[in-house]
């Protein structure tokens, strides 16, 4: 069966960007986000691993089209070793919502922003002041921290509860709150990976995009798409909700074609993988 008879997106402009996709595979990137996507969303996040068959998809994918990025709110080196991506060659990782880039085995990036570092001392004092429930748990990014609720016994009570102390301390050193699913993420303002993508898409000269994401973070990068969209770039987006879990709202109306997870991005970019090489 042919790629578009199994996987036919619910909306012209997606048809239109698996067309082009087809038609023109050197002139396309496809984007992905890492957690909820390529990897299942655990409750430890240091614990996250990509599919098995991410790597083995993305191999593929790398000898056939312009270019494959992976944009993630953690290190790109973290990315890149929890995916198991260091050994697929031509893959680049935007991490931190696009404030480093992995590409070839080196991560450059700008000097951390100063808040950062204050907001990591002093975060563990607002959280208890605030009342934080047992199973709150804190991610150092490097260049970034967040605020996981996913153990806690009423996680989004608890996440409700941490918003308005988290946001203020935020604001106090010149960072923003990113939530997503059961976590506020403090980081740097101007960075999101909406701006990382058509970053990306403009330097790679790209003419079509697939980009699959599953959650809040990703919003920007699907309006990034439709932005692009208008300027002639033809755009697929892809929503990655696992089974059992309900998609998160916001990118599942506005996605083109919605799969099981990080199983079903797998089974989409292996059949694309095989559209493209003809086997």
């Amino acid at each position: 069966m042919e790629f578009e008879e199994m996987w036919v997106p619910g909306t012209e402009a997606g048809r239109d960007g698996v067309r082009a996709i087809l038609r023109a595979p050197r002139d396309a990137v496809v984007g992905l986000d890492f957690d909820g996507t390529l990897a299942p969303i655990v409750a430890d996040p240091s614990r996250a691993r990509a599919h098995p068959g991410v790597a083995g998809a993305l191999r593929v994918l790398a000898s056939e089209v312009g270019a494959v990025v992976v944009v993630t709110g953690r290190p790109a080196a973290l990315a890149v070793e929890y995916g198991g991506l260091a050994d697929v060659p031509g893959v680049v990782v935007l991490g931190h919502y696009g404030a480093e880039r992995w590409a070839d085995g080196e991560v450059t990036a700008p000097e951390v922003h100063p808040g950062v570092a204050r907001v990591r001392e002093e975060l563990p004092g607002v959280l208890a002041r605030a009342g934080a429930p047992e199973g709150t748990a804190l991610e150092d990014k490097g260049r970034a921290v967040a605020v996981h609720t996913r153990r806690a016994a009423a996680p989004q009570e608890a996440l409700e509860l941490l918003r308005a102390p988290v946001e203020e301390l935020a604001a106090g050193y010149g960072l923003v709150v990113e939530p997503g699913r059961l976590v506020l993420e403090l980081r740097p303002p101007g960075v999101d990976k909406g701006a990382a993508l058509t970053g990306f898409l403009r330097e790679r000269g790209a003419r079509s995009v697939l980009y699959a994401g599953d959650d809040l973070g990703d919003v920007a990068a699907f309006a990034a798409v439709e932005k692009l969209r208008g300027e002639g770039v033809a755009g697929l987006l892809v929503c990655s909700a696992a089974v059992g879990d309900a998609p998160v709202r916001e990118l599942a109306d506005r996605a083109d074609l919605v799969v099981p997870g990080p199983a079903g991005v797998v089974e989409l970019l292996e059949a694309l993988g095989e559209a493209l090489t003809g086997s």
